[in-house]
């Protein structure tokens, strides 16, 4: 009885936490400006399950993303176990959904198959991160804080996956034994090989083992349910609304501002109808993570920083400052800034701070060829590009500042309807005979 009190009250807090730090991600995210993302239901929902659930755009590298479904599968079948543990630490039972049979047995038997995916997954990532050393892990924006994170995140799953296996092994032995409150119940063809390690030990030694690795699996999972809003990892739950939510237009087409639209119409018709002004001043892209939207600081919480936009960026390559892994690391950091700052204050008060020029540079937003390569490559469809735009424009038309080479362009445009420095009446002149 004390068991399953200690056990609901664990549980108990463990949601209602997870539960208010995932309330405040939810609000920073809400910070963004609306965009509308609900046309073409059908089609947003075979993207999601074939981009989210069926990892189509994972596969394009193998070795990666083969392991990345074992660890996907895995983690996400195997907690279905969690039910059981979960119904068996409120009540007190054990293995309480053995009533199923074969069933059953089949499903224990491939949570152990997937257990040990799981292991082998985190142990190839873990080599491809800290041995082989993959470039793209490699970057400057991952030192510290992030790289740590990933190892600290594929160590727990070891361990989580151990102490399930370890339990099913101690469980075995314990009803081949007979004893009272192991039923026989469950088949463990993984589980078993370790049976020489356990073989010899006292039952009572085993009741202890298999009690503590039931313990620490469960805690270990409440207690990854929290670490996930702190970390890079809780991609697990926003990659399908970030799929779901994905750009459906063509890549490479962007929005026309009305308020230029109408500029220019006035420019070409003079007595075309004047809007009247609006209430309050417009403003042009963005400088702060609230001039983006909501979809766009949703992609910063689902970057992985698996950096297969970088790796495929060819301003990154040709070594440019420019990395759109960066770029939503960066707007994820002052986004989380801004949160803390709400916290502290109640709403948020000015820090002389903005994501344009205190995490991104000029440097960067200007490296970017808008050849979308970024985006091509994201696994769950993120759009860092749209982020460098929106800073762009705000450098172009609020600061009107941009590069020479542009500027030129810009004048030429105003002055001679065409980029280059020639007269209109002078566009002929390359088929004059003289």
């Amino acid at each position: 009885m004390i068991s399953s009190i200690i056990f609901t009250i664990i549980l108990l807090c463990g949601g209602y936490l997870f539960y208010k730090n995932a309330s405040k991600i939810r609000r920073n995210v809400l910070l963004g400006k609306e965009i509308d993302r609900s046309d073409n239901s059908s089609e947003r929902w075979k993207l999601m399950t074939l981009v989210a659930i069926g990892q189509s755009k994972m596969v394009v590298r193998p070795i990666a993303g083969i392991m990345h479904i074992l660890l996907y599968a895995g983690f996400v079948i195997i907690n279905i176990e969690v039910i059981e543990i979960v119904i068996d630490g409120i009540f007190g039972t054990h293995r309480v959904l053995s009533f199923m049979g074969g069933f059953y047995n089949f499903l224990i038997a491939s949570f152990e198959w997937l257990a040990l995916g799981v292991i082998v997954g985190c142990v190839v990532f873990f080599v491809r991160r800290n041995v082989i050393k993959l470039q793209r892990f490699m970057s400057k924006e991952l030192d510290g804080w992030p790289r740590s994170d990933a190892n600290y995140i594929l160590i727990t799953e070891v361990l989580l996956m151990s102490a399930f296996l370890i339990m099913n092994c101690t469980d075995h032995l314990l009803q081949t034994k007979g004893y009272d409150h192991y039923i026989n119940a469950g088949s463990f063809p993984v589980s078993s090989l370790l049976n020489p390690i356990f073989n010899n030990m006292s039952t009572e030694s085993l009741v202890m083992l298999e009690r503590g690795c039931w313990w620490f699996h469960i805690i270990g999972i409440i207690a990854f349910l929290n670490y996930l809003p702190y970390s890079k990892h809780f991609h697990i739950l926003l990659a399908f609304p970030a799929v779901y939510f994905s750009n459906l237009k063509p890549k490479g087409a962007f929005n026309n501002l009305t308020s230029v639209t109408n500029e220019v119409k006035l420019m070409l018709d003079p007595n075309a109808t004047v809007p009247p002004p609006p209430e309050t001043p417009l403003k042009f892209g963005a400088k702060d993570v609230m001039d983006l939207t909501w979809k766009q600081l949703m992609d910063a919480y689902t970057c992985t920083e698996c950096g297969r936009c970088t790796s495929s960026c060819p301003a990154n390559q040709t070594g440019k400052l420019l990395s759109p892994r960066k770029i939503l690391m960066d707007t994820r950091d002052r986004l989380t800034e801004v949160g803390k700052n709400i916290d502290a204050n109640g709403s948020f008060v000015d820090d002389g701070k903005s994501l344009l020029g205190n995490y991104i540079t000029e440097e960067e937003l200007w490296a970017c060829n808008t050849c979308n390569a970024c985006t091509e490559a994201c696994p769950v469809n993120l759009d860092p590009l749209s982020v460098i735009m929106d800073l762009r424009q705000f450098l172009v038309m609020e600061k009107s500042s941009a590069p020479n080479a542009l500027n030129a362009m810009f004048t030429n445009i105003e002055n001679n309807g065409a980029p280059w420095q020639f007269s209109p009446a002078d566009r002929l002149n390359w088929a004059s005979e003289d």
